[in-house]
């Protein structure tokens, strides 16, 4: 596991930006060519298994939520039992080879459409469950300015699979019809999904920035502009970016004056 650390603001308030950020996500052109999500099993081997078991397990932990009930305290308490038992998996251990640092110590980088497609996919499906049951509230939404209340990367990833697809274009996402027939495959379609799930009303009142990107022309342009975003509402923003983990995969250094 390579070393990590937590972002710090400079003396002069400004903070400090990651090196490598083209390196932080993968490239379209390799996501492009798996075009569904069963295709990638074929892909890499199962070294990625154990953290689709931890997520399944979980998940599991959900469900067997004792608390019960819609009241508030109620929530509250069930998301502060799942979190203490979330603590406890991954909680460092002595010696550093401990069973959490072991399950990503077995990876490489043929697995990386593996762990995009299958394991943070897995993921997203645990943590909409988890908004879902405990009704949990984003925290810094921006709102209908802001591409999603809760998620980002699956929208530059679930764009750059849908480059050169030779029928569903960047309009179609705003179409139910195409969305519930195509989610299951595409990423950036279960996210529409899910937010079509979330909210009421007119998707051009709720989600103005996704209705404004369904008219940009191309799939490659949704994604590159996706990334110019994420660079500057994620990456180069101290509120954001001081919450990532940094080290020799995701380097930080201080920004020049």
């Amino acid at each position: 596991m390579p070393s990590s650390s937590q972002a710090s603001s400079t003396e002069d308030g400004h903070s400090k930006r990651p090196r490598g950020v083209s390196g932080f996500t993968l490239p379209k052109k390799e996501i492009s060519m798996v075009p569904r999500h069963g295709q990638v099993e074929a892909l890499s081997s199962r070294r990625w298994k154990k953290l689709l078991d931890l997520l399944e397990t979980l998940d599991r932990w959900i469900d067997e939520d004792p608390s019960g009930g819609p009241a508030l305290a109620f929530r509250e308490q069930g998301l502060q039992d799942w979190y203490g038992k979330l603590d406890q998996v991954t909680r460092p251990r002595s010696p550093p080879s401990c069973a959490v640092s072991a399950r990503w110590a077995c990876l490489t980088a043929d697995d990386q459409m593996a762990i995009v497609f299958k394991v943070f996919n897995r993921y997203l499906e645990v943590m909409r469950k988890l908004q879902k049951t405990y009704r949990m509230e984003p925290a810094g939404s921006q709102g209908v300015w802001g591409l999603d209340d809760f998620q980002f990367l699956p929208f530059i990833w679930g764009s750059a699979q849908l480059v050169d697809h030779p029928t569903l274009e960047p309009r179609h996402f705003v179409e139910e019809k195409a969305v519930n027939e195509h989610y299951p495959d595409y990423m950036f379609l279960d996210c529409i999904k899910f937010i079509n799930e979330m909210k009421t009303g007119p998707f051009a009142e709720h989600s103005n920035q996704l209705w404004n990107i369904s008219a940009v022309p191309n799939w490659a342009k949704v994604n590159q502009g996706l990334i110019r975003m994420y660079k500057a509402e994620c990456l180069e923003k101290f509120p954001v970016i001081q919450h990532f983990k940094f080290g020799s995969l995701l380097s930080v250094q201080p920004v020049k004056p």
